[in-house]
């Protein structure tokens, strides 16, 4: 029960991605199906559904740019700031701070990683790792999303009797672009409203807003 309270927040998204995951496969497929009778074709059973590159292509585009909206929320709020808002550091903090305030190198504790300790290369990685990995997470996905996308995309071409796009024409055509920014703008817009609305709006007990109390001038605190 303690590595249930403790790992609790983890689980809970996780239970809720796979519930996600599994809906969309069942709302995905019933739409597929009822688009294949429609034209004259044969219905698919949900496991061919899924390893569809329909069915890729719908779960990596939105993958690719929930990761680059992180990535871009890491790294830019290492040097950007936000008067007022908990999503920001304060005001006096830009940039990468001290090795005394990240607690590296000489300054590291008894407490901290091992990596944290090390020197050079290694520290270079492991202080960047977060935003490394988002980064990497992001690329893999959008790549994943281009393969995908354009065996998806062929399917539909060959069956309007056009020419299949190589992977090069796809990733550089209205329609890879297309799906792709359409999540940007999205993830985009929900990051800016959460950096601004925290400012003057709370949630009591919430680390991702301020104490109730807290001066909406109030910046790099959380409740």
């Amino acid at each position: 029960m303690r590595w249930l309270k403790e790992n609790s927040l983890a689980l809970a998204f996780l239970v809720l991605f796979l519930l996600a995951v599994g809906g969309q496969a069942v709302a995905g497929a019933l739409q597929f199906n009822d688009r294949q009778l429609a034209e004259g074709g044969e219905p698919v059973s949900i496991l061919q559904y899924v390893t569809s590159s329909t069915f890729a292509v719908d779960v990596a585009e939105n993958w690719q740019s929930e990761y680059l909206q992180f990535f871009l929320f890491i790294v830019l709020t290492v040097w950007l700031v936000q008067k007022g808002s908990p999503e920001s550091k304060k005001l006096d903090s830009m940039g990468a701070e001290s090795d005394h305030q990240q607690q590296i190198g000489a300054h590291a504790t008894s407490q901290s990683p091992s990596w944290a300790k090390a020197k050079g290369v290694r520290l270079w990685l492991y202080s960047n790792s977060l935003g490394l990995v988002m980064g990497l997470l992001f690329l893999l996905s959008w790549l994943a999303q281009s393969v995908a996308g354009q065996a998806a995309y062929n399917a539909e071409r060959l069956s309007d009797l056009r020419d299949p796009l190589s992977w090069g024409e796809y990733a550089t055509s209205p329609e890879f672009w297309d799906r792709s920014l359409q999540n940007w703008q999205s993830e985009l817009l929900a990051v800016l409203s959460m950096v601004v609305l925290s400012i003057y709006l709370r949630q009591r007990g919430s680390p991702e807003s301020k104490p109730v109390g807290a001066s909406h001038l109030a910046t790099g605190v959380e409740g």
